[in-house]
């Protein structure tokens, strides 16, 4: 089963930037889409950036223009690039690998915590 580590949250002032990381115990060569999700308390989790094998990116509407998906292949990582950060983007981030297009609900990372205050 793969295994993910999320790292890179922690509390930023309003305005600021955070970059999240999630590593990925396989090759993300042919994997077939990652993302990162978000929760935050009393709120279902939510789809925030995906990124496909063929590099197709799709954003919630919540975080275009301010948030960037990547991937290293060379280093099985994906990014969360999060500017203007905002007391609403406050929520615990997960990463998610759908290894083929039949892997469903794929498999996720443990979270890391974002918090937006000042």
């Amino acid at each position: 089963q793969v295994q993910l580590v999320e790292s890179g949250g922690g509390l930023v002032q309003p305005g600021g930037s955070l970059r999240l990381s999630c590593v990925v115990s396989q090759s993300i060569f042919s994997i077939y889409a990652m993302g990162w999700y978000r929760q935050s308390p009393g709120k279902q989790r939510e789809l925030v950036a995906r990124i496909t094998s063929g590099s197709i990116t799709n954003y919630a509407d919540s975080v275009k223009g301010r948030f960037t998906i990547s991937r290293d292949n060379a280093k099985n990582t994906v990014y969360l690039q999060m500017n203007s950060l905002q007391p609403e983007d406050t929520a615990v981030y997960y990463c998610n690998v759908r290894e083929s297009a039949f892997d469903f609900f794929g498999s996720w990372g443990q979270g890391t915590q974002v918090t937006v205050s000042s």
